[in-house]
């Protein structure tokens, strides 16, 4: 006999299928497990992050599944990634990391963009430290040792420094070059219930990295035509990833930002989006703010900077949509 496996009604192709596995002749029930959507269960080599998970339990001698108990309490990973510049890609990631921790979940913020705006704007100067996420991924130290608790409740950051823009020339020759931020996140995984990255705006050695680590992908775009032009190569490059290294990724969500709704491109755009993307495109869009602008300038998010500025009420909104959707199992 076989043994099915999967769940029907997850908008993820990949956790609809049913996967056949040779069953032996014993009376075979399914067991129904309540389990938050960011728990992840590896069953040979698929991963399923689901909030009801449903899996086979045989009579006897169990020797057809192997789920990894040590695996079963761990962080959802989301890199938040768009290879072009100036999109809210970094403000983004910082804004949903704060509001996370807020919001009790404990939350790691992977800053991994040379650039370094991410560390910066969670108050750490990027010029003094000296333990960062490229002596993590170069392996000079352990991420245990990098990771630096901010003032916030829940809230803690790996950072990074201008150091990082030549790791990809030391990475190139390194054995499991795209798995390296993987490895060191695995570390420190079931410390944390969400993890954040903030990716840099190229499809580099560094993306890779992360969309390998990732469970998914949150892809912050501005409605402008310019904007729509490398959507397809991200998403291409979102497939190649899954087809190589990471077959569980998808795309969490796609978030508007810098929205002007009194301007008719912006309008024209959106709505090509969300026919692209359907259901994936988020109800909360990020207005134009200036607040936005000027918070990462005082070393802090936005919502501490003025809570109840437009920006800061925007990204509160989408961290609670964001939520809502992992907990309804629809990202």
């Amino acid at each position: 006999m076989n043994i099915l496996f999967g769940y029907p009604k997850h908008p993820n192709p990949l956790y609809r299928q049913r996967a056949c596995f040779p069953g032996v002749l014993s009376v075979c029930f399914l067991f129904h497990v309540k389990q938050r959507a960011r728990r992840t269960f590896h069953v040979k080599q698929i991963n399923f992050p689901e909030k009801d998970f449903y899996f086979p339990v045989v009579c006897g001698t169990i020797n057809i599944i192997d789920i990894c108990k040590e695996e079963l309490d761990v962080g959802k990973i989301v890199s938040v990634t768009n290879q072009k510049g100036g999109v809210g890609k970094t403000t983004t990631a910082v804004s949903l990391a704060y509001q996370l921790a807020e919001e009790g979940k404990k939350t790691l913020f992977v800053d991994i963009d040379p650039q370094a705006n991410g560390t910066s704007s969670f108050g750490i100067n990027k010029r003094t430290i000296t333990r960062s996420v490229y002596e993590v991924l170069i392996g000079s130290c352990d991420i245990r040792e990098a990771i630096i608790a901010t003032p916030y409740k829940n809230a803690d950051v790996l950072p990074t420094n201008m150091n990082l823009a030549g790791a990809e020339i030391e990475m190139v020759s390194m054995d499991n070059r795209e798995g390296l931020l993987k490895a060191a996140l695995n570390k420190v995984r079931h410390l944390y219930d969400y993890i954040i990255i903030d990716c840099p705006p190229s499809l580099s050695l560094l993306t890779l990295n992360a969309l390998t680590a990732s469970g998914s992908v949150l892809i912050p775009l501005q409605p402008e035509y310019l904007a729509l032009e490398g959507v397809s190569q991200l998403v291409n490059t979102i497939k190649l990833v899954k087809n190589r290294y990471n077959p569980a990724l998808y795309i969490e969500g796609v978030l508007l930002t810098m929205y002007d709704g009194r301007m008719n491109v912006t309008l024209q755009v959106a709505n090509e989006i969300k026919k692209y993307f359907g259901s994936k495109v988020y109800k909360t869009a990020i207005c134009r703010n200036v607040r936005l602008s000027e918070a990462p300038s005082h070393g802090v998010p936005v919502q501490v900077y003025d809570r109840y500025s437009k920006g800061a009420l925007a990204y509160r909104e989408l961290t609670r949509e964001f939520l809502q959707r992992n907990e309804d199992g629809l990202s």
